[in-house]
């Protein structure tokens, strides 16, 4: 994953003058030396690859990444300063050779990828990693990555086979923008002596890191899901590595007759980066300051470039095994987490220990032929160097290629589906008693699962309610507060709020659908994961947490003040109230979910409580257990262990109130002792814990009927 020729594995900097003759027979000199810079390309992609197949066994080989981010920037920074890119030509070359470093193999994985994504992995996922493997092809996915953090839903999603690539286009994207960096110090270093120049660089490109580490801190906190991927979060690390890069030749002269101190910032080095990989965790915040350690850690080992000795780490680092592992890193690092995601598919059950460590085997031969047979072949000027513009003809074509086949494809599935909402459309308005939800209902005349299946699992996977394609909920950090308006604008309509978070949201298209039929003006309050309660409910950050409750209390008060002649109400119940854990939380929520619903009826509000849905927790994902069970959909059914507890639902039984009422329509999902997933031919989930958008139209009748009751009282 270090994307670095090999004539510059440790090309130390100089001073930036005209002759270059010097720095180039330096970097020869020592690139037979820096055994220590492919040693700890090993440890990197070790670390990664342990994390991914055996988390367990190293809870923090995450920062594998990190320790790429620091050699990477070293490394560049290193060539760039012994080769100062002074015009637009001397950029394009720049560029140019990283091209034909890295896009071979890339272009070779994904197009493989591609390949197994189609023959083997459900056709539910096809949309999602398509567009991934195209935002790799351009490395943006760290920014397609970023994206979806912030979507509740998307937590939910399986891994794509190149979500890997985010690290690799944070890189690419330092990439463009480095040389760029240096060559600006160069230009305002123009009128100084050369000893001058090299500390205006330095100052540069230490601004940038300085910059971005408190970008660094600040996003994780105020969005620690998508900090991970952003690249302002990230660029700190790999100017560590540059920086190092800056002092390198500065420190060599003074450590040059003190090995012992050599030995201490070696050792010290790999300590720090050993103890990250042993007791970090994925709950730490991370980036921030938190990557400090193994970033440090690295940039000492390179600062170092410990020599031989008894006590030199050099000789267990120089050690034949560990040379090659750090040869075939790149390789590795791209090749091992497709066969990781698809393998599953191939197999047809989830990896035992020996079907993983197969999978490791089969990728380190992979990544040594990617090696012999695509990185080195291009590597150099020819095929693609000369003359230049190849190997930017050579990106753009293979970018688009990518692109073109992503958006075919999805192209194609879309015109699928809108096929099936044909079907879908004249089931609705002609439904039978064993449609959907309603097989329940008529046990004696209905099969739970139905015939056939009205559409397929890629038609459900994409089935959501309006809101996610409007962009009406609240996500991310809470911050955008927002109600949106859905059915009728006439004045004379009965004004409906449909209130909670996303199992509140995924009700929406019955009451759209009842909205048609009886005029029905309704307005969302609808937000992630927060669930309405008066109560501070801890989040993963500071900002969530005070801006959920900074909601609900605008929520709640609303509902009052408003005179909307229905509320309906709902939510799962999950996120902890502070030093509380699940059953204290629930106990708590029920109590504060009281004190919301008597608010609301002593303003003479009616609110319906619709109880939360049973959660398919035994599955990854509906829709795609049904792609691969069609032949016995019972296979993704489940126990009645999916039916929740909901504090809501049972304040609203409790309280006798004739404003209040509570509809359960779990027994449209159970029977005594099943939960299903597929009822009356139709999927019941768009995930494994949000209904679909035609499951829950199949239950409008209920849901009108409970609504009728209770404005007629």
């Amino acid at each position: 994953m270090t994307l670095t020729d090999p004539t510059v594995k440790s090309a130390p900097p100089t001073a930036t003058g005209a002759d270059q003759s010097a720095p180039r027979r330096a970097a020869r000199r020592e690139d037979k030396q820096r055994r220590d810079i492919q040693a700890l390309r090993a440890i990197a992609v070790l670390f990664v690859v342990v994390y991914h197949f055996f988390p367990g066994f190293l809870p923090g080989g995450f920062v594998g990444v990190d320790i790429f981010f620091v050699i990477s920037g070293f490394l560049i920074t290193s060539h760039l300063l012994a080769r100062p890119p002074r015009s637009a030509r001397d950029l394009a070359e720049f560029w140019g050779r990283r091209i034909r470093r890295l896009l071979p193999a890339t272009f070779v994985v994904l197009a493989v990828t591609i390949v197994g994504v189609l023959i083997w992995a459900p056709q539910t996922v096809w949309t999602n990693w398509l567009a991934q493997i195209a935002a790799s092809a351009s490395y943006v996915e760290n920014w397609f990555l970023s994206g979806q953090a912030v979507n509740y839903l998307a937590a939910d999603s399986a891994a794509s086979p190149v979500q890997h690539f985010w690290s690799l286009s944070v890189e690419e994207q330092f990439y463009l923008l480095w040389p760029v960096l240096v060559m600006a110090g160069l230009f305002l270093a123009a009128a100084t002596r050369r000893r001058q120049r090299r500390r205006i660089i330095t100052a540069v490109l230490g601004t940038i890191v300085l910059a971005s580490f408190v970008v660094s801190i600040w996003i994780t906190v105020v969005n620690p899901a998508g900090a991970y991927f952003i690249t302002w979060t990230r660029i700190w690390e790999l100017g560590v590595g540059g920086l190092a890069a800056c002092v390198f030749r500065w420190l060599q002269k003074r450590l040059k007759d003190h090995d012992g101190v050599r030995l201490l910032l070696a050792y010290a080095g790999l300590a720090m980066i050993a103890w990250s990989g042993i007791t970090f965790t994925g709950s730490m915040p991370f980036p921030s300051y938190t990557a400090a350690l193994p970033v440090v850690g690295t940039a000492l080992v390179l600062l170092a470039a410990v020599r031989r000795g008894l006590f030199s780490p050099l000789r267990a680092m120089s050690w034949q095994p560990v040379q090659l592992l750090g040869d075939v890193s790149y390789g590795l690092y791209l090749w091992h987490w497709p066969l990781l995601v698809l393998l599953p598919y191939v197999v047809g059950h989830s990896l035992h220990r020996s079907d993983k460590l197969v999978a490791i085997a089969v990728a380190i031969a992979l990544a040594w032929l990617s090696k012999v047979y695509v990185e080195d072949v291009f590597r150099g000027r020819k095929p693609l160097g000369v003359p230049l513009r190849r190997s930017f003809v050579f990106a753009i074509v293979g970018m688009l290629a990518f692109g073109v086949t992503a958006a075919g494809i999805i192209g194609w599935q879309a015109q699928r589906a809108g096929a099936e909402q044909g079907a879908v459309t004249h089931a609705l308005d002609n439904p039978t008693s064993c449609f959907g939800g309603q097989a329940l209902a008529h046990p004696t005349e209905c099969s739970p699962h139905g015939g056939k299946l009205l559409t397929s699992a890629t038609f459900a996977a994409a089935d959501q309610p309006a809101p996610y394609k409007d962009n009406c909920w609240i996500l991310g950090d809470f911050s955008q507060q927002k109600t949106c308006h859905y059915g009728s604008d006439s004045p004379t309509a009965v004004k409906v709020a449909l209130v909670g978070n996303s199992h509140a949201g995924h009700w929406l298209p019955a009451l759209q659908q009842i909205a048609k039929k009886e005029n029905w003006s309704i307005t969302t309050y609808l937000i992630s994961e927060c669930y309405t309660v008066d109560a501070v409910v801890t989040y993963e950050s500071p900002a969530r947490t005070a801006n959920c409750l900074a909601w609900n209390k605008k929520a709640i008060a609303a509902i009052a003040h408003d005179k909307y002649d229905l509320v309906v109400f709902s939510n799962r119940t999950a996120g902890l109230m502070p030093g509380k854990d699940l059953a204290q939380t629930q106990t708590a929520a029920q109590k504060d979910y009281q004190k919301v619903l008597e608010e609301w009826s002593a303003a003479g509000r009616r609110v319906l409580v619709l109880h939360d849905t049973p959660y398919a927790t035994d599955l990854r994902d509906v829709p795609d257990c049904v792609a691969a069970h069609l032949d016995d959909l019972s296979a993704c059914d489940g126990t009645t262990a999916r039916k929740q507890v909901d504090p809501a639902a049972n304040a609203a039984q409790q309280m006798h109130d004739p404003n209040v009422a509570m509809l359960d329509l779990t027994d449209r999902i159970c029977s005594a002792s099943t939960c299903y997933s597929v009822l009356g031919g139709t999927i019941v989930y768009f995930d494994r814990g949000h209904l679909s958008t035609t499951f829950v139209r199949s239950l409008t009748p209920d849901i009108q009927a409970a609504a009728d009751r209770l404005l007629r009282r």
